[in-house]
């Protein structure tokens, strides 16, 4: 290090020689002014160059001194490690031992009390089950809703029995036996009370609840349901039919006496099948638009049926009116028509005025029988449709069955619902259109044939008085 030092030093010194005699040839005596101040800055160069090797070696010197105080520290800390080390196996043995002895302790002291229990050790294992039970039962009961804090105390009791260093005492066990003799006195009663009830739009509000037993709640006039996992009474969005929501109406707002109302035995179970069977817009919407086409011809085939039958009904009674007056025709009815077309032709020949009566009777024909060809086309095609529905189901059946088999039932209802229903509304209307039908071509054949008779008979009469006239 100081033979590199030396030697930059001698090479700067032969440079300042060689630029001091250049710069006094040229410049003179200012050139000579600053090679003297560059000599002397090259001295506190080397200076500075040896107070910091002398700073460097008294740092080195303090961090060997640092080094070996945290050896010896180290040292000494690991020897602290390994004492506490062995007195914690030490303590580690010792609480071994003591939790051997105390387990030993704890079975004889165990032992000791089940040989005192003797036969309550029975008694108290049927009444833990009961108990527990008992808990299960008031959670999903009805009567829960009127006395929610008896479950706090079951669990309790049951928490408490299910060790064996803590037994109920003789209040708690007849506590127990009065919350089981009230579950059956309630489940025999009517019961009047004010609960926090979740309406069909969401609102809480506080009703005069009616429960009947342990089977049904009824408000309003309105069915309840209990949600035993929140605690909560709901309304049932959908209500039952309507004889079932006046009886509990007449619940509702009677005070004494006797109520007709029908209950649930299975605590819901019943009413809520009952609730999800669909109404009949709701089975009509299932038939899809072969259903809507197919109700609405039968209800233009009701309509015309209704008019014609109506029609027909009262014409009847006219033509039987004027039967019983033939000299006396009236142009309001058939009959009377036609005895103005004989009365009009009674000077002509028997072959000209049968023709004359015949061609009336064909002209009141058409109007007797105007839509009678319709409802039969009606009463023909209406099955037709059905079966049309039918083959769409069937097809709907089979597309679910294709995209996701045959495991949920419910993905193949839809299909099933509208072929089973577009069926049903074909043979419902088709049925009452064959009877219309028959009921309306019935009477309009009667006035035809009763103008046929009328007609004949005016052309034998007629046959008659000719042939006297002429013998």
């Amino acid at each position: 290090m100081k033979t590199i030092i030396a030697a930059a030093l001698a090479g700067t010194v032969a440079l300042y020689t060689a630029g001091g005699a250049f710069a006094q040839d040229s410049q003179g005596q200012q050139a000579r002014q600053g090679g003297e101040q560059r000599f002397m800055n090259l001295d506190e160069l080397l200076r500075q160059v040896q107070e910091g090797r002398v700073r460097e070696n008294r740092e080195n010197e303090r961090r060997e001194q640092e080094f070996i105080q945290n050896r010896q520290r180290q040292a000494q800390l690991l020897e602290e490690a390994r004492q506490r080390r062995a007195a914690l196996e030490q303590r580690s043995s010792e609480m071994e031992k003591l939790f051997d002895e105390n387990e030993l302790k704890v079975a004889e002291q165990q032992q000791l009390l089940s040989d005192r229990l003797g036969s309550l050790k029975e008694l108290f294992g049927v009444l833990q089950q009961a108990a527990g039970d008992a808990r299960g039962q008031f959670d999903a009961s009805l009567t829960d809703v009127q006395y929610p804090d008896r479950g706090k105390f079951l669990t309790q009791l049951a928490e408490k029995m299910g060790s064996t260093s803590r037994l109920p005492t003789i209040s708690e066990i007849e506590q127990l036996w009065f919350e089981l003799q009230r579950e059956m006195t309630e489940s025999g009663r009517v019961v009047r009370f004010p609960a926090q009830v979740i309406t069909a739009g969401g609102d809480v509000a506080t009703r005069q609840v009616v429960r009947v037993g342990v089977f049904n709640l009824v408000a309003d006039g309105r069915y309840l349901s209990f949600v035993p996992e929140t605690g909560n009474v709901v309304e049932l969005e959908r209500q039952p039919a309507a004889r079932f929501t006046r009886a509990a109406q007449q619940l509702t707002e009677a005070t004494s006496g006797q109520v007709t109302f029908a209950i649930d035995p299975t605590r819901g179970q019943l009413l809520g099948l009952l609730i999800r069977e669909p109404t009949l817009r709701e089975r009509i919407d299932q038939g899809g638009i072969v259903g809507y086409i197919t109700i609405a011809l039968g209800a233009i085939g009701l309509v015309i049926a209704l008019v014609r039958f109506v029609w027909l009904t009262l014409l009847t009674m006219q033509v039987s009116a004027q039967r019983r007056n033939l000299d006396r025709p009236s142009p309001r009815n058939p009959l009377g028509r036609v005895l103005q077309v004989y009365h009009a032709n009674r000077s002509i020949d028997v072959e000209s005025l049968e023709l004359k009566l015949s061609e009336a009777v064909l002209k009141e024909v058409p109007r007797l029988t105007r839509f009678n060809t319709l409802l039969r086309v009606i009463a023909v095609v209406a099955p037709l449709l059905g079966l049309l529905g039918t083959v769409v189901g069937m097809i709907i059946t089979f597309q679910a069955i294709t995209l996701f088999g045959t495991g949920d039932p419910k993905l193949m209802a839809g299909g099933i619902s509208t072929a089973l229903v577009t069926t049903v509304l074909g043979l419902c209307v088709a049925i009452p259109m064959v009877l219309a039908h028959t009921l309306v071509s019935g009477r309009s054949r009667h006035i035809i044939e009763v103008l046929e008779e009328q007609a004949t008979g005016l052309v034998a009469e007629a046959s008659e008085r000719q042939h006297s006239a002429a013998a």
